[in-house]
């Protein structure tokens, strides 16, 4: 098995990355999909979350309010690191299992949007960083996902920089251009990873 870390910032492409890499044949766990689940309406950690922050942080229906809680979160370190105690070792022990079950000759493809940030980068055989310019980015985040600018840079800012993420990298996917570009640059990554796992194997 080859594990992966794939990571990039906030508007970098990175969901993109993935989908063309499954598209080929990788295994991909979903750390902000894992996220979501491990907070669903009757689980622990949405009762953990609650105990931290009280029931201002859920919905009239009783799921999580996730806008509500990341305008406490994004603006205060301590509540971030508060909510990621609880979060992470949940999201950590699904994705474990998870990993398990892809079997011995899978390409495994963990989408972490925070492994620069947790210092997880030693957990992979392999680092894929998609990088692109924060004013890429920025565009990205207003034009796409209907950010003010000030919420996208708060966002952006929250994160590790461009050259933190590029360290830890080892292999990294230029994201600042059209769709069209980003396909041949994937399906090469795809061919190294390809590499990497025959001679691991």
């Amino acid at each position: 098995m080859l594990k992966v870390g794939l990571t990039g910032g906030i508007g970098a492409g990175k969901s993109e990355v993935s989908r063309l890499l499954v598209g080929y044949g990788a295994v991909l766990i979903d750390a902000d999909r894992i996220a979501r689940e491990v907070v669903e309406p009757g689980t622990p950690g949405l009762a953990a979350v609650v105990d931290a922050f009280g029931t201002d942080v859920l919905t009239a229906e009783g799921a999580l309010d996730r806008p509500k809680l990341g305008s406490i979160v994004f603006s205060d370190a301590d509540r971030l690191a508060t909510l990621n105690a609880i979060v992470h070792p949940l999201v950590g022990a699904r994705s474990a299992e998870l990993e398990r079950a892809a079997g011995p000759d899978a390409i495994v493809v963990h989408d972490v949007p925070l492994l620069t940030e947790n210092g997880l980068a030693p957990l992979y055989d392999v680092v894929v960083v998609v990088d692109a310019g924060p004013r890429t980015q920025l565009d990205r985040l207003v034009r796409l996902r209907g950010m003010t600018g000030a919420e996208a840079r708060a966002r952006m800012s929250a994160q590790a920089t461009r050259e933190q993420r590029r360290a830890v990298a080892d292999l990294v996917i230029d994201n600042d251009g059209p769709l069209e570009e980003l396909e041949p640059q994937v399906r090469e990554v795809w061919a190294e990873l390809t590499r990497r796992a025959a001679a691991k194997g």
